[in-house]
């Protein structure tokens, strides 16, 4: 979208796998034989398997609202959707811009598009009270807010867009349940993704929740069939319930996992935390595991302990400040999520020690004994390293 990398640098290339000795063949998968073990391609023609692997994707959703189609509407999931965006910020020049959704998504491209042109009229529509709802709770998230609207961004939080209007066949605004009208030149909607199961319906595959049904092993209802990605009923690590992880690490590490499943390994794939990280020019932001609301959604009693450190020893110049919050289960003691807001960036990268802690099923004591290394260039001082401090702090309240 910016114009920093082109398309191919993002893509995986086919020598990359011809040259590993995998056959490549694009075309569209139209059946898959189950029973006499082949898949049917567009073009008439077969290929039999003994093992078949379905990464068969999401596809973004669009809010079944009146206007949805008119030119200049968007959504993002893959490179010809930049691409098309890019095309069209190229060509028609908008400069109301409105993105309905304040995901993570909606927000990198928000700033980004304000960064290259600061004469861009942004407004961001949020159905829910704060940004990055799914990441951070409200007290967080309006840290993100302020830093938005001191960047020119407008916010419409606990919004809904009823309508998208149009004028000559292309967007021109959109209604909010409230009544208001905000105007726009071009609209970006960001509010989540369907998985791509119909093949796996059709082929008569179990079906859970919220895609293709999978064991801890990936293995489908039919055992010569895995499954991966973002099209399977993934099973979150903390509840063992559903959930809709569309993420690229757990997808990466699925792949994997196939691969040495296939290879006679009987590795476990310990299920989804949804561990996310986004950047927002001069802010970093991410997450892991339930969030404080979430936690009491899923019914723990959850023991918040908040945080604030600084990227480097306060003794080092341009020493910048960020924020950890940790989220325990009374109940259990363990760890079960953390968010981060960070002005620099390598400390957003401490929510992969978090992720490692909750996976090792790790307890509010774990944590007041948490030893980081130490360096006044690259980390606080050691009085001041968050995860420990956090634990101390949550350990008082543990006894209330």
């Amino acid at each position: 979208m910016a114009g920093l990398v082109t398309g191919e640098s993002i893509v995986t290339p086919d020598t990359m796998l011809t040259g590993a000795g995998v056959n490549t063949l694009i075309d569209r998968v139209t059946k898959v034989d189950i029973k006499d073990k082949k898949v049917l391609l567009s073009d008439g023609k077969e290929l039999a398997y003994d093992k078949l692997v379905l990464g068969m994707g999401s596809s973004p959703v669009m809010l079944p609202i009146p206007g949805n189609n008119l030119d200049g509407v968007f959504v993002l999931r893959s490179l010809h959707h930049a691409e098309d965006m890019r095309q069209f910020l190229s060509k028609k020049k908008p400069r109301k811009l409105v993105f309905v959704g304040a995901g993570f998504v909606s927000l990198e491209i928000a700033i980004m598009l304000k960064q290259a042109d600061p004469d861009y009229e942004i407004t961001v529509i949020e159905f829910l009270s704060s940004p990055l709802p799914t990441m951070l709770d409200s007290e967080l998230g309006n840290r993100v807010c302020d830093f938005l609207e001191n960047k020119g961004i407008k916010l419409k939080m606990n919004a809904k867009v009823v309508e998208i209007l149009g004028k000559k066949g292309a967007v021109s605004g959109v209604t909010l349940d409230s009544g208001e009208i905000i105007n726009a030149d071009m609209l970006f909607m960001n509010v989540g993704a369907r998985p791509n199961v119909d093949l796996a319906v059709k082929a008569g595959l179990e079906m859970g929740q919220y895609g293709v049904k999978i064991n801890q092993f990936l293995e489908t209802s039919d055992p010569d069939i895995m499954a991966a990605g973002d099209c399977v009923d993934n099973i979150h690590f903390i509840t063992g319930k559903p959930n809709p992880g569309a993420l690229r690490g757990p997808a990466v590490i699925m792949g994997r996992l196939i691969a040495k499943r296939l290879a006679g390994y009987e590795i476990p794939f310990p299920g989804i935390l949804n561990a996310c990280a986004c950047s927002l020019i001069d802010l970093n932001i991410a997450a892991t595991g339930l969030n404080e609301q979430q936690a009491k959604d899923e019914g723990f009693e959850p023991i918040v302990a908040t945080v604030d450190s600084r990227s480097k020893h306060g003794m080092i110049p341009n020493m910048k400040p960020w924020t950890l919050k940790l989220v325990f289960d009374k109940n259990s003691r363990k760890l079960i999520g953390g968010q981060i807001v960070s002005n620099d960036i390598p400390p957003v990268k401490e929510i992969d020690a978090i992720t490692a802690l909750i996976l090792g099923s790790k307890t509010v004591e774990d944590m007041t004994v948490y030893m980081a290394a130490g360096n006044p260039d690259c980390s606080p001082e050691p009085s001041m390293e968050p995860i420990a401090i956090a634990g101390e702090q949550a350990l008082q309240k543990f006894k209330n």
